[in-house]
């Protein structure tokens, strides 16, 4: 199945959603489709930086995983390329909880043929999202004072990737 637009989970729900690890048995929702970010920290951890960045959203919206590893692939990428990996220290600040669902029939052409049987309908777990307030951090950068314009343009990057207008801040 193919994934649809991503203005279809942009606003914010809260549905009747649990995945628990510890007793499985407890879990509302069955087959919940793995994160596609696993990586959220990049670069050099120990190392001491003068200069933080943090890529902020200026809305609440819900973002969905893909969306956000474009943004760190296309971020790191840079990074590495001109700074390399120990000039930098790169952490992805959010994780995608929200379970995205969709009903199976109802996607494609005649879609309307099944609308009779669908007033409650559940809907199968189809991805994740991350719920992001507006205001709220989304990415940390830190780099060293003589690499900040490097920096900020691998921000603006990510910023493209993503659905929702954002802006940088700089500590």
């Amino acid at each position: 199945m193919t994934l649809r637009p991503g203005r279809t989970v942009r606003t914010l729900k809260r549905p009747y959603t649990r995945v628990s690890k510890k007793k499985p048995r407890l879990s509302y929702v069955v087959g919940v489709p793995f994160s596609k970010i696993h990586i959220f920290e990049m670069g050099t951890k120990n190392k001491e930086f003068d200069t933080t960045l943090w890529l902020i959203s200026k809305h609440a919206i819900q973002i969905r995983d893909n969306a956000l590893e474009a943004a760190r692939i296309i971020a790191n990428k840079l990074l590495e390329k001109i700074l390399n990996p120990e000039n930098f220290f790169m952490k992805v600040l959010v994780f995608p909880h929200q379970i995205l669902r969709e009903h199976s029939l109802a996607t494609g052409a005649g879609a309307d043929r099944f609308s009779s049987g669908m007033r409650h309908s559940f809907g199968k777990p189809v991805g994740r999202a991350v719920q992001i307030r507006a205001n709220q951090e989304m990415f940390m950068l830190k780099v060293n004072k003589k690499d900040l314009e490097i920096a900020k343009k691998a921000l603006k990057r990510a910023q493209l990737k993503l659905p929702t207008p954002c802006k940088v801040r700089i500590e």
